[in-house]
């Protein structure tokens, strides 16, 4: 099989880092805090890897214009027990398994740079990936910036470009970019609302996922 794609992009929180659970629970927690309307787990997981202010004012409209104090009350929930939140079973050995084919290897987040920087150093993967582009850099999704960005940096055509995300977000971008997206059910988003914007697959795991990509990798 001749190969596909020449970039492969990967959203962070709910595609590698099994963070979902975690960001969900921060989100009401700092709703609680401010004696905000708490949003249930599925109007919560909804805007995750939107940027963070668009996201909390989502969840939580009434929030309003206490949406600072919502976001710095999410930002401490957040930091406590974030040492407990790991990386999805199999991620470094897929992320590995792709640039051993030669492929380049981004991701493309809502994180803010400060955010993605620490959670890489800590998992200890920040050499596996060749570029990284957060909110601090560019549109929040679904606005393709992010995979302009780079598909510009590395000279590749966006339709040599594969997105990989656990969300509507991550896969509207790819289609709103005129790149390939592929979605991973066990994150945010449910696998209706996954099948909804089209993918070219939808897998379940990251094992999955390399047996659905690696072949097209050429």
């Amino acid at each position: 099989m001749m190969r596909e794609f020449d970039l492969v992009v990967f959203d962070w929180d709910g595609t590698l880092m099994d963070s979902t659970g975690h960001i969900v629970h921060a989100i009401q927690q700092a709703c609680r805090d401010l004696d905000l309307p708490v949003p249930g787990r599925e109007a919560a997981s909804h805007v995750i890897g939107l940027r963070l202010d668009d996201a909390l004012l989502r969840a939580c409209p009434a929030a309003g214009a206490r949406l600072p104090e919502l976001t710095a009350a999410f930002r401490r929930r957040y930091q406590a027990g974030l040492e407990r939140v790991t990386l999805f079973e199999h991620a470094q050995s897929t992320l590995q398994a792709i640039r051993a084919a030669g492929i380049f290897v981004a991701i493309a987040t809502g994180s803010s740079r400060a955010g993605l920087d620490r959670a890489l150093q800590a998992a200890g993967i920040q050499d596996l990936f060749d570029a990284t582009r957060t909110v601090d850099e560019c549109h929040s999704k679904p606005h393709p910036d992010m995979l302009f960005q780079l598909t510009d940096y590395f000279g590749v055509a966006c339709g040599r470009a594969l997105m990989v995300g656990d969300t509507s977000h991550d896969l509207l971008m790819a289609r709103n970019a005129g790149s390939v997206g592929v979605g991973i059910s066990h994150g945010a988003h449910a696998d209706k609302e996954l099948l909804r914007c089209q993918p070219a697959a939808l897998v379940h795991s990251l094992p999955e996922l390399s047996s659905w990509l690696l072949p097209r990798l050429g």
